[in-house]
């Protein structure tokens, strides 16, 4: 099993910036493909952000592009969501993803982010 834990949410203004992190337990963790997906009241999880090993490239939903960042540091087991430009829309849940080399899925427990007006 693959233990996350989610950390950096608050609340901020439109416009401000916050920096998510995404701590894993395991020690394959350099292998794990990794990514940021979240959920609005009353609507789907989507995703955001993630490193693609089989591509080996980043990818991004249209909506996030130019303004969140994804990137990781094997030493620490961590992977990071830098969120800049933030908008209302943004507010949501934010739920880190692991995918083990055998296509094992583990979900971290999320973190609020509150954009205000």
């Amino acid at each position: 099993q693959v233990q996350l834990v989610e950390s950096g949410g608050g609340l901020v203004q439109a416009g401000g910036s916050l920096r998510l992190s995404c701590a894993a337990s395991g020690r394959t963790f350099s292998s794990y493909g990794m990514g940021w997906f979240r959920q609005a009241p009353g609507k789907e999880r989507e995703f955001i952000a993630g490193h693609t090993w089989l591509r080996g490239s980043t990818d991004y939903a249209d909506s996030v592009k130019g303004r969140f960042t994804i990137s990781r540091d094997n030493a620490k087991n961590t992977v990071y969501l830098q969120m800049n430009s933030l908008k209302p829309e943004d507010t949501a849940v934010y739920y880190c993803r692991a995918r083990t080399r055998v296509q094992r899925y583990y979900w971290g427990q999320g973190t609020q982010v509150t954009v205000s007006s």
